[in-house]
């Protein structure tokens, strides 16, 4: 066991964010930590690292070898390549920080163990020289392995190619991953590439550290974990399995809990109905009016599941335009003397659904701006007459930030509809004080669905989406995903959502090396399944007491009957276990 949390809470005023969170990292777990905007995965993350103390509960760590993978790598431009690198290791990072608290502590003055301080701080430098000289080659060793030149190691950050920043942020990444027992994550792959996250990905997987990360990208979440823990309502419930398999089996449990709910509130109001009907009459069944009332105070309290808030999203098409909307042939397009994309051929018929991906830079947004006619090209491309075309920016550049999103909404609708205006925004989930903040105050979460909400005011036949994904979060994603999937116009999208890419697309176009290449089928029919996640389960022996019916596969069970059990196997069971039908051997 590496590190243990029991029974967590945390509250930040009157709001009590964590009230009963508990997770157990053991070496080589891999782990991931789900849970909608707000759910308190951060604040719990943070107290792991020891960054924030919990109000209650306990925590107990077996290592200081923790690292930790931010969403952001933020590099100082005046920093050199070796101290982002030295940087990243968590053995300095610890002596960093304690350094820092003893400048402050002598800084502050008071009465505190002037020559202590000053010795421990000596040390702790002799031991920062110590490390720089040993590391040397180690850093030139990992620089090595994404392609970094050796001889910029000690050149300045802000002295660096867009390209060489890249391999850094790598080079960064994989010391985190290689110098610690156990590695936090914090959305790790926001603003990375496909190449980079499953780069990102192996070294992972290769590294045989424990891994706890939270994270949107579902099609990561697969590859990487073995164990999925939700944090909801504050509390935390464990899955085993990767994200896929955490879906399904959270809808299980809510299909069940819904059975049993229905089954007590069934029970429950017949019981009441036998008690109301003796009670006008109770001297004369006075003795069974007691039993009845007796029988209904012991009926096992079932709590109905909690009704989840989606957003709610359909996409109204305009009058379909031919069966051709756009059609490439050898087209090209070139930025001053350089050409960025050559050789382009492009077949786009009426419902198909495009996904667009390759690594930053080579030219994703490139091709779109040509096909959007907002730069010139050379070749054949025609685009349909009547193609209605709608836009959707990551950088949601159509917003007025000094707008509420009512006012925005207004600007599309006319000004004189604001019942819709809020109608629409309620469907994503904006509502009351946050339909009428300035959009400058929300979430980049809240700002996307404002955004989306816009484009869907117009009927279009052809829609462009530039990276639609980002921030939201997992629900949302997923209707997102249903209702491009049913929209009848063709739609174009920009993302690093391998999930995305193979639950909406038919066809992906791949931009690398100068070309922008398109197949049919979805990333994973091109690029290849991700390799599945195994793990040994033990199986348990049971024995039937009562006859029942496995409610997931419906197999009908006898009394006598001996069964094997595994832990994945074991939801279909819950109920017969529950009622003390089946008894382990």
């Amino acid at each position: 066991m590496l590190l243990k949390a029991q029974s967590v809470t945390k509250a930040f005023g009157p709001q009590k964010v964590l009230k009963d969170v508990s997770l157990q990292i053991n070496e080589k777990d891999r782990i991931g930590l789900v849970g909608v905007n707000g759910a308190g995965k951060s604040t719990f993350l943070k107290i792991l690292l020891g960054e924030e103390r919990a109000d209650t509960g306990e925590i107990t760590r077996r290592t200081d070898r923790i690292g930790y993978m931010s969403q952001f790598s933020e590099i100082s431009d005046d920093m050199t390549v070796r101290e982002v690198l030295e940087e990243s290791f968590p053995y300095v990072e610890k002596i960093n920080r304690r350094m820092k608290e003893i400048d402050d502590l002598m800084a502050s003055g008071g009465d505190i163990d002037w020559n202590g301080l000053a010795e421990e701080s000596a040390q702790l430098q002799g031991n920062i020289e110590r490390f720089n000289a040993e590391i040397g080659d180690r850093l030139l060793e990992i620089l090595a392995q994404v392609n970094f030149p050796k001889e910029a190691v000690d050149r300045r950050v802000g002295t660096l190619s867009g390209g060489e920043r890249s391999k850094l942020v790598m080079a960064k990444k994989a010391i985190e991953i290689l110098d610690c027992d156990l590695l936090i994550m914090d959305e790790p792959t926001s603003h990375l590439d496909i190449g980079t996250i499953e780069w990102l990905e192996e070294r992972i997987l290769s590294a045989g550290c424990a891994v706890v990360v939270v994270s949107h990208d579902r099609y990561f979440l697969d590859k990487i974990v073995t164990r999925v823990v939700e944090i909801e309502n504050g509390k935390s419930v464990e899955y085993k399995g990767n994200y896929s398999q955490y879906v399904e089996k959270k809808n299980m449990a809510i299909e069940r809990q819904m059975k049993e709910y229905e089954r007590y509130a069934s029970a429950k109001k017949k019981q009441d109905d036998l008690i109301e009907a003796m009670f006008h009459d109770s001297r004369r069944y006075m003795a069974t009016y007691k039993t009845r009332k007796m029988m209904a105070s012991k009926i096992e309290e079932k709590e109905r599941p909690e009704e989840q808030k989606d957003i709610s999203m359909k996409i109204s098409a305009a009058q379909k335009s031919g069966k051709n909307v756009i059609i490439a042939n050898g087209m090209s397009v070139t930025y001053g003397d350089r050409t960025v994309l050559s050789g382009i051929d492009l077949d786009i018929q009426k419902g198909d659904k495009i996904g667009v991906f390759g690594v930053n830079g080579a030219g994703k947004s490139t091709l779109i701006k040509a096909i959007l006619g907002e730069i010139g090209h050379q070749g054949e491309l025609w685009v349909a007459p009547g193609a209605k075309i709608g836009y959707y920016s990551q950088q949601h550049e159509g917003l007025d930030l000094n707008l509420t999103a009512e006012e925005q909404i207004l600007l599309t609708i006319g000004p004189d509809k604001k019942a819709e205006a809020r109608k629409r925004l309620a469907q994503f989930l904006i509502t009351d004080e946050n339909a009428t903040k300035k959009m400058s105050s929300l979430s980049g979460g809240q700002r996307a669905k404002v955004a989306l909400c816009m484009m869907m005011c117009d009927e279009t036949n052809l829609l462009i989406l530039d990276e639609p994904t980002n921030y939201v979060d997992m629900a949302s994603a997923h209707v997102m995903e249903q209702a491009l999937s049913e929209y009848d116009g063709v739609t174009i999208t920009i993302t690093h959502d391998r999930f995305f890419l193979d639950n909406v697309c038919n066809k992906v176009i791949e931009v690398a090396n100068g070309r922008a290449t398109c197949y049919n089928g979805n990333y994973t029919d091109v690029k290849g399944a991700p390799a599945p996640v195994k793990k040994a389960e033990a199986v348990e022996t049971y024995k039937v007491l009562e006859p029942f019916t496995n409610w997931v596969t419906r197999k009908k069970y006898v009394k006598g009957d001996k069964i094997k059990i595994s832990e994945s196997e074991m939801p279909g069971f819950a109920d017969a276990l529950d009622k003390g039908k089946l008894k382990k051997v």
